[in-house]
């Protein structure tokens, strides 16, 4: 299942793989991120970085260096956004024009209930309401963890446009368990950035399996103005 291709429209460019890439050119600016880390960590470094070029190469840009900034940010080509995620089991990239999309931000974590001590850093007490009760009617489905992967993709799709922290508890998600949609209020005053508006975002998920199988993924798309 292709997954985000699934959580997406048509015109962002996606690629994703649930196994290890290793081909194409190797660039020195990336490599040395993470030359000392353990050969899993380069790995889906390199590999999430491989799915970022091929999309990019609808643009033209598929032999561009996908160097962090100062904030670990991926630096995109000027009139590109784009987002990455990495998990067990799943690399992606998605990408698309800044004519057409303000921000993208895309999340895939591994299918499991948070850790019990994250609960309380991560979930607003509403949020905690909501996933009590939506685990009584589905209990399938690690809405914890759900909601954890949505904060990420808000923060992947704030962070570009605002260059600033934004904290877990900061943003408040609600979920559409019928829709499938989930939508997120920002808890904070400076949310209009480069002339979008913050304040309201809404996205996309899905759950691959049940708790302790498969993933679980979120989307964001926001319209340029």
């Amino acid at each position: 299942m292709q997954i985000f291709h699934t959580l997406l429209p048509e015109s962002i460019r996606v690629v994703e793989t649930r196994s290890e890439l290793d081909h194409g050119q190797r660039y020195w600016q990336e490599e040395q991120y993470v030359a000392t880390a353990v050969e899993s960590r380069q790995q889906e470094f390199r590999t999430v970085r491989i799915c970022a070029r091929e999309a990019l190469a609808d643009f033209g840009y598929g032999d561009h260096v996908l160097v962090p900034d100062a904030h670990r940010a991926p630096v995109w080509p000027a009139n590109i956004v784009g987002s990455m995620t990495h998990c067990p089991g799943m690399r992606a990239a998605a990408v698309a024009s800044s004519s057409q999309f303000g921000g993208i931000g895309i999340d895939a974590e591994p299918h499991e209930v948070l850790p019990p001590e994250a609960v309380e850093l991560i979930l607003l007490p509403a949020e905690q309401q909501a996933v009590a009760q939506l685990a009584a009617e589905d209990p399938s489905i690690a809405w914890d963890k759900l909601i954890f992967s949505a904060k990420e993709s808000v923060f992947k799709t704030w962070f570009p446009l605002a260059r600033k922290w934004l904290d877990f508890l900061e943003c408040e998600i609600t979920i559409d368990q019928q829709a499938r949609t989930f939508s997120a209020h920002l808890l904070r005053t400076d949310t209009l950035h480069q002339g979008v508006d913050l304040s309201q975002i809404t996205g996309t998920w899905m759950a691959e399996g049940s708790v302790g199988q498969g993933l679980l993924a979120t989307a964001i798309t926001v319209r340029s103005n």
